[in-house]
């Protein structure tokens, strides 16, 4: 399914539960939307968080009553905060938001936030002081983003007046529609990951598609001429982006439940229905003369590997570390420290408890959408359900790289691919030109055959006449 956070939806409401103070809101998938009170109306003392792009705006005084402002087949304008998950629908929230590269825009707000990442007081003053002059009486509320702290005052001017015009469309769109209907769709996941991410704190950014080359070097001449030098282009034929900076090898990696430490040691991740666990071993690594310091070192080392992983994985909900038992006090508030930083670089909202008495760290990170796992496996029918296969369609991704590797070693000008049926059947109904748009690429005449012996997410590449097995030799290790 498409990614549907940030989408605003002219929703009806379908019903109203006063004993959960939520609602459900038809908004035309296959599941309804949940809207909490908290997310209803937008209270006078509100804490902005920049990084959330003011979806996840926290209040401070206590929400209202839904059933005194919303009603069965009632209409009302909702954003999506959460993609669905499991067999959850998605959250939703009145509280609308707009999100620029400087600014976010918030049509139901009345204050203007700016973000912490900012701690001069004189830059946050005079950012307030822009907004103040330029945003109009009663016209909502606007955070200010970190790459808004250098912005001129023209600069900030040009995004407040398009976004405020982007809200106008919104609400005339909404006021011509019948719900159920999608208003706004966010950006694509290139240009918020550009708009939201790329600043002059990453150094380069590379990119293996001429048409994606072109699109973010437009979109960076409109809001940051600077960063555009900072845009390559992959050209080399040879090996793919993904092979080149080790993309491939770690994406498989994501899907291991063991990590080795450096030292030696290593964690066992597992995800389970109500949270995930995480466990410490020190494997190998046995230290010198000090136990004690054997084991705070693993422990340490594990606390920077699993702020990774989480971040990599896209874990999130409740998750509990086992580390290795520590006797002394200030070792586990060394250790509780040392994780708190390393998930404080996280985008994501988390937050930490201190190690209990059995010798666990609880904490929580938010959860937006399904994790990796969830997003680019499905269950496999072959084992009921207790173990995870690639969908046809990053199986089709995977083959392309694997066709890419043939074409550069100049060795092979025919191939037999052979296929789960089912990934042969999305190749012709949903990828229609791939086969085409590879042999013009590669130069390699390439033949498609479905084969129900195969499982579904792998495939056999075979030379042709000779009929050899070249598999091995072109996927990825």
């Amino acid at each position: 399914m498409d990614r549907i956070v940030g989408n605003i939806y002219y929703g009806r409401v379908e019903a109203v539960l006063p004993g959960m103070q939520a609602a459900f809101v038809d908004i035309g998938l296959e599941k309804s939307g949940f809207l909490h009170a908290s997310d209803l109306i937008e209270p006078e003392e509100v804490e902005f968080d920049e990084e959330d792009n003011g979806n996840n705006r926290r209040p401070s005084r206590r929400a209202p009553s839904i059933q005194d402002h919303l009603s069965r087949g009632q209409d009302i304008l909702v954003q999506v905060t959460k993609e669905p998950i499991s067999t959850k629908g998605c959250r939703v929230t009145a509280q609308i938001s707009i999100p620029g590269r400087f600014l976010v825009y918030l049509p139901s707000a009345s204050r203007i936030g700016v973000s912490r990442k900012i701690e001069s007081r004189e830059k946050r003053a005079r950012l307030r002081k822009i907004i103040r002059d330029l945003l109009p009486r009663d016209g909502g509320g606007v955070i200010c983003r970190t790459a808004a702290e250098d912005q001129t005052k023209d600069q900030i001017h040009r995004e407040l007046k398009s976004l405020l015009s982007l809200w106008s469309k919104i609400e005339k769109k909404a006021a011509e529609s019948r719900p159920p209907t999608l208003v706004q769709r966010e950006a694509s996941l290139t240009r918020g990951i550009i708009r939201d991410l790329f600043s002059s704190d990453v150094d380069s950014l590379h990119v293996d598609s001429e048409e994606l080359h072109r699109e973010i070097q437009k979109y960076l001449k409109q809001v940051a001429p600077d960063l555009v030098k900072r845009v390559h282009l992959y050209r080399d034929k040879a090996d793919s982006l993904f092979d080149k900076t080790g993309v491939e090898v770690e994406i498989e990696h994501l899907f291991n439940t063991r990590v080795d430490l450096p030292t030696g040691g290593y964690i066992i991740i597992e995800q389970t229905e109500a949270l995930v666990s995480i466990d410490v071993n020190t494997g190998s690594y046995t230290g010198r003369k000090d136990p004690d310091k054997t084991i705070l070192k693993t422990n340490l080392e594990a606390a920077r590997e699993v702020a990774r992983q989480l971040r990599l994985r896209d874990i999130g909900g409740i998750i509990v570390i086992d580390f290795i038992d520590m006797e002394h006090q200030n070792h586990r508030e060394k250790l509780f420290h040392e994780l708190r930083a390393h998930v404080a670089r996280d985008r994501a909202r988390t937050r930490v408890y201190r190690v209990s008495e059995l010798g666990l760290i609880q904490m929580t990170r938010q959860r937006v959408r399904p994790g990796l796992v969830d997003s680019m496996s499905t269950k496999c029918s072959g084992c009921g359900g207790t173990g995870w296969v690639f969908r046809p369609e990053v199986v089709a991704r995977h083959l392309d790289r694997s066709l890419r590797r043939v074409a550069s070693d100049e060795k092979e000008r025919r191939v037999l691919v052979r296929l789960h049926p089912e990934v042969a059947l999305y190749l012709l109904e949903d990828e229609p030109d791939f086969v085409e748009h590879v042999k013009a690429r590669a130069q390699v005449e390439i033949e498609i055959r479905d084969d129900p012996t195969i499982a579904i997410d792998e495939f056999r590449i075979v030379s042709q006449p000779a009929g050899r097995d070249v598999t091995e030799k072109y996927a990825a290790a």
